[in-house]
């Protein structure tokens, strides 16, 4: 049984073909191709636009049993009204998501950066609404909510629900020169929040902000590496994305990232090449 889930936070990207994925690789093959060499995408489109049934069915059939699809829950729950209000609408999101069948993995609400602690009761009525058989982690932005104090009452209020707190790393973003800096995080647009690993549920969830040039990703992934063959260790379902400001750089983290995690645990190879020739991790420049 797999418990540790890798991907990235899209699964179209017109620049991996020729290095992730084969050459001439059609656009409607990517998610088919995609699902065959990582394990699990965020399913960031459904934020903008609940899908159609048949499009929620074309993405299983895509997909093998085993690969994970994680939707990120509509904006306009999230982002436009008080949560207690919008049951109806979640459930209608649900019900569509249990389309993917075994390919659902966890949802993720994302947060607004409005919305702090004193808006906690909304998240409790949201959580008791939402269906039990469905995982889902909560990511929060507001900087209030990394404070000791908030912090607590937070993770004590996911861990009563079994919900994992999406933890988000985004220092490798943050290192370089100023100009690299701004450019990076103009074009990821992730806030500048500190790093809590917090696992208040039987899995967790966690979003990789990777930079452009290996070499600054390194150290990180040697540290979450450890960290992620603990949790696997502890039997803990793990998930992680990792994601670039260059997207076309997403892959070649994960496959870092999982070279270095299957030297402490168990794992199963990866589906594509992972010999030092193979063009697809060669370094690409940043530019």
């Amino acid at each position: 049984m797999n418990r540790f889930y890798l991907g990235c936070p899209i699964w179209s990207y017109k620049e991996w073909v020729g290095s992730f994925f084969p050459p001439r690789t059609p656009a409607s093959d990517f998610l088919r191709m995609y699902s065959r060499k990582l394990t699990t995408v965020e399913g960031n489109t459904v934020f903008y636009s609940l899908p159609t049934e048949e499009t929620v069915a074309r993405w299983r059939q895509e997909t093998p049993p085993t690969f994970r699809i994680c939707p990120k829950v509509s904006r306009s729950i999230s982002h436009e009204a008080h949560l207690e209000n919008k049951r109806a609408e979640t459930l209608l999101f649900v019900e569509r998501m249990r389309g993917l069948g075994t390919r659902l993995g966890p949802t993720f609400l994302q947060l607004p950066p409005f919305f702090g602690p004193a808006q906690l009761p909304q998240l409790e009525a949201f959580l008791n609404y939402w269906p039990t058989d469905v995982r889902l982690a909560v990511e929060v932005r507001h900087s209030d909510f990394y404070r000791e104090d908030h912090a607590l009452t937070f993770n004590a209020l996911l861990s009563q629900h079994n919900v994992a707190r999406v933890m988000m790393d985004t220092r490798p973003i943050r290192i370089g020169s100023t100009e690299e800096q701004q450019m990076l995080q103009a074009r990821e647009r992730k806030p500048n929040l500190p790093l809590q690993i917090a696992t208040p549920a039987d899995f967790t969830f966690l979003r990789y902000i990777g930079h452009p040039r290996m070499e600054v990703n390194d150290p990180f992934l040697d540290t979450w590496s450890q960290q992620i063959g603990q949790w696997l260790k502890q039997e803990m379902t793990v998930y992680v994305f990792c994601h670039c400001p260059f997207e076309k750089h997403s892959p070649e983290i994960c496959r870092a990232l999982y070279q270095r995690v299957s030297a402490l645990v168990p794992l199963p190879p990866l589906t594509w090449p992972q010999e030092p020739t193979d063009p697809g991790i060669q370094q690409l420049p940043l530019f």
